[in-house]
């Protein structure tokens, strides 16, 4: 495909295999040819990255280096394609995920999740595998690495895995009512709607008003529907700037109601968070939280 370029530091970050160990690889075994730029920095393509993932792969499963390198491209790839679906290690599967990903094997990503939700439930997969692929992808998404096709590439599957597996779920009559939303001009709802999923499967109900909610327009609909909580996530809009008043106004509109709050313009920065307002650091929080109220 050749649309991707890596530094080395995303190659560590992906493979967690440390940019020096790599470079010594690469003299002692003339493992990569990596470009260099005009400025004479090594770059490397999406043949480099598959090669230290599966490198990786193999040797967190004990195969040693010498041996790996003596492997032909086949070899390797099938002794990497039977790990994947006998281990139980969350860094094998995501790196099978990742594989995919530059691929863009809708087969293969689809054909490994499946088989650890078959394995592990689907929240496990999602909390253990899928949320921190996400996670260690995200990284490379500010840096460009992960061209934005395969970024919707990945975004789509998982959201129709979220969404069938949400709709699978039996409706609860009783339970406490949550409303989801994101701000107006937020399109990322991925985390939403995983939020959405942990807060049915412990038995609340749940709407999901989904991306770019004007608040105005949620007051209408506010009234109305007397909901326990309102849950939302600031990440990229508004400015950061405008958060705080973004904050005490949603604090306002919504008096009635426990107010759950999360998304990296939230998490982790100074805020003055108004009473009865809560700020979800991660998931595991949304977890106990929909819980303990069940």
């Amino acid at each position: 495909m050749g649309m991707s370029v890596y530094s080395i530091k995303d190659l560590e970050h992906l493979s967690g295999i440390k940019a020096h160990t790599i470079r010594i690889w690469e003299q002692r075994y003339d493992l990569f040819s990596p470009q260099r730029t005009s400025t004479n920095i090594r770059y490397y393509n999406d043949d480099d990255l598959k090669l230290i993932l599966n490198i990786a792969t193999l040797k967190n499963n004990g195969t040693k280096i010498s041996k790996i390198v003596a492997m032909q491209h086949d070899e390797l790839q099938e002794q990497v394609r039977n790990i994947g679906f006998e281990s139980a290690s969350y860094e094998d599967q995501i790196s099978a995920l990742t594989l995919s990903m530059i691929d863009m094997d809708e087969g293969g990503f689809t054909e490994t999740l499946e088989y650890n939700i078959s394995k592990l439930g689907f929240e496990e997969v999602m909390m253990k595998i899928i949320y921190p692929f996400m996670r260690k992808i995200g990284v490379l998404w500010l840096t460009n690495a992960i061209n934005p096709a395969q970024e919707h590439f990945i975004t789509h599957l998982v959201r129709q895995k979220l969404i069938s597996a949400t709709d699978s779920m039996k409706l609860h009559e009783g339970g406490d009512l949550y409303i989801l939303f994101l701000p107006e001009g937020e399109l990322h709802e991925l985390g939403l709607l995983f939020a959405n999923y942990i807060i049915r499967s412990k038995g609340n109900r749940t709407i999901f008003f989904g991306q770019t909610v004007p608040l105005n327009a949620l007051e209408e609909v506010y009234h109305k529907l007397e909901p326990d909580y309102i849950l939302t996530a600031v990440t990229t809009v508004p400015e950061p700037n405008q958060v705080q008043s973004y904050v005490e106004k949603l604090k306002s509109k919504f008096k009635d109601s426990e107010i759950l709050i999360t998304g990296n313009r939230i998490v982790g920065q100074d805020l003055e968070i108004p009473e009865g307002m809560s700020v979800i650091n991660q998931f595991e929080d949304l977890i106990q939280h929909s819980t303990a109220n069940f």
